[in-house]
């Protein structure tokens, strides 16, 4: 009983885990379906960049061969053919060849392999980023949805004691029925504000851990971090700084310009076609037949060893303009990779000069969205202190309210908003994600 209640409570303490930012981002990086393809990729391309390393060795094939035959002799005194008669062969060989020239053609082939490899790093890489990013709009959008729920719960709570107070009144004549069913109803529409907010805050939790490719689960619980120090960071870096910093890091940057140089090695494998090829081979044979009397199986295979070396030189002639044409073709596609890195470099310099407008625009209407909470927050103080005293009805006493309420809501939107701004900024500097 005690072992089961320990299990228990560590079944308990399992499920209640709050779970931070890096907590999310990492548990996705090790889930995700699209990382784990692109490891893979990573090891194919290590496999291939040690095969084509392995190219330069020489190769070594041996054979062994039985063979039986059977064929009728002729006896020219007689003019008779003779019954047939069987003989059997054995033979043993090991052959082995070098490559020694083909117009540079492994080397090459080993720094394009090298190039692809470094390639598929860069590309986990920027999908890892990629996950990384959107795990952090997911969280911040689970940190929102959970305040926006305690904002409606504080405007609920006090609607309720406002109801109250209102019943007091209505009991003592002090009000009209028609205001007390006004407040009435206010309360009635913020339960339904807070019902609404808590859907959005399970629905923003669903879309975190289905990022995470963790199974939904009802307790789910993240860990609200200090970010205070987001809302007042110093000057808003400028969009061509940004950019420097950030050709100097994305992977995707590097990938491109990567494709680029590897794509110009393809010219010169192409080129190579138009050169000779010089290879050397040597072999060493022997074998044994049963059709030499007297010539035991040992001795012939001893005295029949057949060392054999030779030395190839080919020579393209005419390949039908073939060697020509895969050379235009890899001009082609360095021209096309050329083209892909520009692009990708275009698309990265407009990501940031959008990521910092969006930031320049966010800390704005942060500014003031809070100028307006703090003005209507002290408006509301005020008629909150007239209704009590009964000197406000309940229309103006609403009309103020909600407007708190408004602009509370409008405040906490741009807030995450300037937050999750700053954070996509430093993103493109090349800062690890973090809160």
């Amino acid at each position: 009983m005690v072992l089961l209640l320990l299990l228990a409570g560590t079944n308990v303490n399992a499920q209640a885990k709050r779970w931070s930012l890096n907590d999310c981002i990492g548990y996705a990086l090790e889930q995700n379906v699209d990382i784990r393809k692109a490891g893979l990729n990573t090891d194919r391309s290590q496999l291939n960049a040690q095969q084509a390393v392995n190219n330069r060795l020489p190769s070594v094939n041996s054979s062994v061969r039985q063979n039986f035959s059977w064929s009728k002799s002729f006896t020219a005194s007689t003019g008779n053919w003779n019954s047939y008669e069987g003989a059997g062969n054995t033979s043993v060989a090991m052959n082995g060849s070098l490559l020694l020239y083909n117009g540079n053609q492994l080397n090459n082939r080993i720094r394009q392999a090298t190039l692809d490899l470094e390639g598929s790093r860069y590309y986990d890489q920027s999908v890892r980023e990629s996950v990384s990013l959107n795990i952090l709009d997911a969280f911040l959008q689970v940190l929102y949805a959970t305040e926006n729920v305690k904002n409606s719960q504080k405007q609920m709570e006090a609607t309720t004691q406002e109801l109250a107070l209102a019943q007091e009144r209505l009991d003592l004549s002090a009000i009209s029925t028609s205001d007390y069913l006004q407040i009435k109803s206010q309360l009635a529409a913020e339960k339904l504000t807070l019902a609404n907010a808590e859907n959005q805050l399970t629905m923003a939790k669903v879309s975190l851990m289905q990022l995470m490719e963790l199974p939904v689960v009802p307790d789910f619980e993240v860990v609200a971090p200090n970010l205070s120090s987001l809302l007042t960071n110093g000057e808003i870096p400028q969009s061509t700084e940004v950019y420097r910093q950030a050709l100097a890091v994305k992977p995707q940057v590097k990938n491109a310009e990567l494709n680029t140089e590897a794509a110009r090695v393809d010219i010169e494998l192409a080129q190579a076609d138009l050169l000779p090829t010089l290879s050397l081979d040597a072999g060493l044979s022997t074998g044994y037949t049963n059709t030499l009397p007297g010539a035991a199986f040992t001795n012939q295979l001893t005295n029949k060893i057949t060392p054999t070396a030779g030395v190839t030189l080919s020579i393209p002639v005419f390949q039908k303009k073939q060697a020509k044409t895969n050379i235009s073709l890899a001009q082609i596609s360095v021209a096309d990779a050329e083209l892909s890195e520009i692009n990708t470099k275009n698309q990265l310099r407009k990501a940031v000069e959008q990521a910092c407008t969006d930031l320049a625009a966010a800390r704005s209407e942060y500014a003031a969205s809070l100028d307006q909470y703090q003005a209507q927050s002290e408006s509301n103080q005020v008629a909150t202190e007239k209704y009590e005293l009964g000197l406000l009805n309940s229309v103006d006493f609403l009309f103020e309210k909600t407007n708190l309420i408004q602009s509370e809501s409008q405040l906490l939107q741009s807030k995450y908003a300037l937050i999750f701004a700053w954070k996509v900024v430093d993103f493109y500097k090349g800062i690890p994600i973090s809160l």
